[in-house]
């Protein structure tokens, strides 16, 4: 079952979004979608078009982003919900992360050819172009343009990630799990803000701080759940695009039990996980229960 609702959405101002925040609305109106939110990696700039447009669309929006940041060594995302999403303090942090992931990129390109995969600047600049504004290279940056070079057509580490391979469904963010990720052999560290943090700026701003998809950031590391809903969280993505039935169970459990807010949303980004639809959460709460939480805040 999945419900008029999706509070986790991408646009074109995340590293890895597609789509413009107008066009995200009008697509959610095409879905169905009566309640939304952009919430996109370390940045609110998409709000103010997407509320606009909104309005126009006849749908209910709640200003949104999505903050990357860490917990005893663990990389998270914190999503923001009732955000002011004109604070400076957004700038800020959007200014601070994208110096360190630029510097980043450039550590993540030498990674990648000590694999054996050349790829050249321009290459990749084709794709997200580092000297944007905004622009610097994801790990589903370097899988695009690895896959697009006909030289790179049989390389073995590749094979998984084409139409026919067993990981060819969503080859852009499978690639960058399996190598940029945490842990992985491409991954560079960046000075991501501690998750109290990453809070304060939430709060400081009027918003609530939902984990967002606990279990694929935490699935080594399921312990620190109780920690992070016990001292710090308002609420958990129970319902989203990376958990099964038995994820969405334990989680709707665990937010039971720390009276946490519980939301739902599809983590939609286009292109770059084009198995994920506008509005698939696999949520099987009324809606009511979803959108009544926010009238507490």
């Amino acid at each position: 079952m999945n419900i008029d609702i999706d509070l986790h959405i991408h646009s074109s101002h995340s590293d890895d979004g597609e789509f413009t925040p107008a066009d995200l609305v009008r697509q959610c109106k095409e879905a169905g979608i009566r309640l939304m939110s952009i919430t996109d990696h370390n940045s609110a700039r998409a709000n103010a078009e997407a509320k606009k447009e909104a309005i126009s669309q006849g749908i209910s929006y709640i200003s949104g982003i999505e903050i990357d940041c860490t917990f005893q060594g663990t990389n998270l995302h914190l999503l923001g919900y009732g955000i002011d999403d004109t604070s400076p303090d957004f700038e800020e942090l959007k200014k601070h992360i994208l110096t360190g992931e630029r510097n980043a990129s450039m550590e993540r390109l030498a990674l990648t050819r000590q694999l054996g995969l050349e790829v050249s600047e321009v290459e990749l600049n084709t794709i997200f172009d580092i000297n944007d504004e905004t622009g610097f290279w994801t790990g589903e940056t370097f899988a695009e343009a690895l896959l697009k070079k006909p030289e790179l057509i049989d390389h073995e580490l590749l094979l998984p990630y084409r139409s026919s391979g067993e990981k060819g469904d969503s080859p852009f963010v499978n690639f960058y799990w399996d190598f940029y990720s945490q842990g992985k052999p491409c991954y560079v560290e960046v000075d991501f803000p501690e998750i109290k943090e990453a809070i304060a700026i939430i709060k400081d701003n009027g918003g609530i701080a939902v984990l967002a998809h606990p279990y694929v950031n935490l699935k080594e590391r399921i312990e620190l759940f109780d920690k992070i809903a016990e001292a710090y969280i308002d609420g958990v993505e129970v319902f989203c695009s990376y958990h099964d039935e038995k994820a969405a169970h334990y989680f709707y459990e665990q937010a039971l039990k720390y009276s946490l807010l519980i939301t739902c949303g599809s983590d939609y980004h286009g292109k770059f996980k084009p198995t994920v639809k506008l509005g698939e959460s696999g949520c099987w709460l009324q809606r009511h229960i979803i959108a009544n939480q926010f009238h507490a805040y």
